[in-house]
């Protein structure tokens, strides 16, 4: 068992956002990151040319201002997305924020896109390109809360972050920035994929779009159809939702923001299903939402997603997480006689 395993129990009795402020601040410093177990090569997957050594990453949230990188990819993750980065540095919202459900294996999360901004983001992923680090990297891009023009706040973190991302990302489903999950819209969508394409530098990065598990059945139609028309590179699905299942026990059940988590899953999952059918498969898509263990991973992968993300479950699991769902995962590739994640992506979708 790793220092982190034997201190996870401590970490649990902090409130959720200071838990995970040192949790972020030690692994940057490199206190107790967990020894990851060596890739099962039934794991090892390609997307956009790249190679990753397994499926699965770590999504946007846990690393909001690029610090830990390297010791995040030590754990076992293939990939790592940092953000969501605003332009200008904003505080967030005010505090309390982040709520554990530990009934619901939840949490529901309004932070409110708190952001060092990109002059502090650039320099700590310059830095870790000069080191000679070579773990796939996502950039997650958002808007300052007060900004009247979305498409400059991410045309400007494209431009100014793509010389280190090996994806970008723009993030218009967070639920807790106002207007923000208006921009998925099919006209405003097209006008804000043109505009950060013409600003990404060459040689430009794979281009994402990431959506809310809220749509109706006629926005997805819009999304999907923007992302086949604008040649975009990937669909994220999902984000957080703001749907409040009637199942939740929590005594936070009714706090405002984005629900994540176990409730997540089935919701996300039918979305991502939805999302592959109407791109016919022709666009590669990150699923996450609820995802954790190997068999929820791998329904991610039969529902269409290439690759997926974990969050939530390791804040509420612990970082052993990580290796058990590998080895689970690839246990279920064997017993269905596929070769690898690429072989299992869709399966359920076109049934």
């Amino acid at each position: 068992m790793s220092l982190a395993d034997l201190a996870f129990p401590l970490i649990r009795r902090l409130d959720p956002e200071t838990a995970h402020r040192l949790t972020v601040r030690a692994l940057s410093l490199g206190v107790g990151i967990p020894k990851a177990e060596a890739n099962d090569p039934i794991l090892a997957t390609e997307v956009w040319g790249r190679r990753f050594s397994n499926p699965l990453g770590i999504a946007a949230g846990f690393d909001k201002h690029a610090e830990a990188m390297g010791p995040l990819l030590s754990m076992g993750f293939s990939f790592v997305e940092v953000g969501s980065i605003t332009p200008r540095p904003q505080p967030g919202n005010p505090r309390p924020r982040v709520f554990r459900l530990l009934e619901d294996e939840a949490v529901i999360n309004r932070y409110g896109f708190n952001s060092e901004g990109l002059d502090v983001a650039a320099k700590r992923l310059a830095r870790y390109r000069a080191r000679g680090a070579s773990g796939l990297l996502g950039v997650n891009l958002g808007k300052n809360k007060e900004s009247e023009d979305a498409a400059s706040d991410y045309a400007l973190g494209a431009r100014t972050l793509a010389p280190y991302a090996d994806y970008l990302v723009i993030n218009v489903s967070s639920p807790n920035t106002p207007g923000l999950r208006a921009l998925q819209s099919r006209e405003e969508l097209e006008q804000l994929v043109a505009r950060v394409r013409t600003a990404i530098p060459e040689p430009a990065p794979p281009l994402l779009l990431k959506i809310a598990p809220d749509l109706a059945e006629a926005d997805l139609q819009d999304i999907a159809a923007v992302a086949l028309e604008q040649a975009l590179d990937g669909l994220i699905v999902s984000n957080t939702t703001i749907q409040r299942p009637e199942s939740l026990r929590s005594v936070h059940r009714e706090e405002t923001g984005g629900l994540s988590g176990r409730p997540l899953f089935e919701m996300s999952t039918t979305v991502l299903k939805t999302v592959y059918r109407l791109t016919g498969g022709r666009v590669p898509l990150i699923g996450v939402g609820g995802i954790a263990s190997g068999e929820d991973a791998y329904r991610k992968l039969r529902a269409g997603a290439s690759l997926i993300q974990l969050y939530t479950a390791l804040t509420l699991h612990g970082p052993s997480l990580v290796s058990r769902i590998k080895r689970d995962l690839a246990e279920s590739l064997r017993r269905d006689g596929l070769a690898g994640p690429a072989e299992a992506v869709g399966l359920d979708a076109v049934a």
